[in-house]
């Protein structure tokens, strides 16, 4: 196997590499600073939002940072994106650990990923966000963030309206097919505030969203197992 090669993940098609010194002509072109010559890179053809705040986590617990995050068009994905994220640091030792995070968190943030051939719902939450977040979803450093995803995108309109009604939460970010995604037929929003707060505008709109889906074929299940409950529903999953 090759060094640069990491690890992979079925979900959403994912492959994680490094490169422990890479060209300084090709450094510059990326667009990812001088600062560093070690990088990690994950991409994936289907589920930008779960590696984001996969990678989000990652930098949250090694010596490494966000260089870029970008969101390809990508055919496979259906109406929605792929990701292109990329890790530095100065020892790629902390970068392979960063991209192994990211791979492994996987499996927790396409919980709340739903699907039928319809289409497609994505729920995300973090108590505290971080610079993957920042970068990629407009999130304010430190605080709670989420954000809802549906394609249609007719579908992201109103889940995005029944969030903000839902709770007191400040809306960050709002993407559409033509204004702020690669032309993915999708809304998304991005909402911080207080963690409740967060939380239940992400809940009722999952509500929302998977009733909506369900009318236009199948009722949509979650990819993994759903991991924004609250609190009562946590209690009850460890019985």
């Amino acid at each position: 196997m090759v060094t640069e090669f990491v690890g992979t993940n079925r979900l959403g098609d994912t492959i994680g590499l490094v490169i422990a010194n890479i060209d300084s002509q090709l450094k510059e072109k990326m667009n990812i600073g001088t600062r560093y010559n070690s990088i990690g890179i994950v991409g994936a053809r289907t589920g930008a939002g779960p590696h984001i705040f996969a990678a989000d986590e990652a930098v949250k617990s090694t010596n490494s940072e966000i260089l870029s995050i970008e969101l390809p068009r990508d055919t496979k994905g259906g109406g929605g994106h792929g990701s292109l994220i990329i890790f530095g640091a100065d020892d790629v030792s902390d970068v392979r650990k960063a991209v192994e995070i990211c791979l492994d968190d996987l499996e927790r943030t396409f919980g709340d990923v739903y699907g039928n051939d319809a289409g497609h719902l994505e729920f995300q939450y973090s108590a505290r966000a971080s610079q993957a977040l920042v970068k990629g979803l407009g999130a304010e450093k430190g605080k709670a963030f989420g954000i809802t995803v549906a394609s249609p995108a007719a579908i992201g309109v109103i889940l995005a309206d029944t969030a903000v009604k839902a709770a007191a939460v400040e809306v960050r970010a709002y993407s559409s097919p033509g204004h702020g995604t690669s032309y993915s037929n999708e809304v998304i929003l991005g909402i911080s505030g207080d963690s409740g707060a967060v939380k239940q505008a992400i809940i009722s709109a999952r509500e929302v969203g998977i009733e909506l889906l369900a009318a236009m074929g199948d009722r949509p299940e979650s990819t993994t197992k759903p991991y924004i409950l609250w609190w009562n529903e946590n209690l009850r999953a460890k019985k």
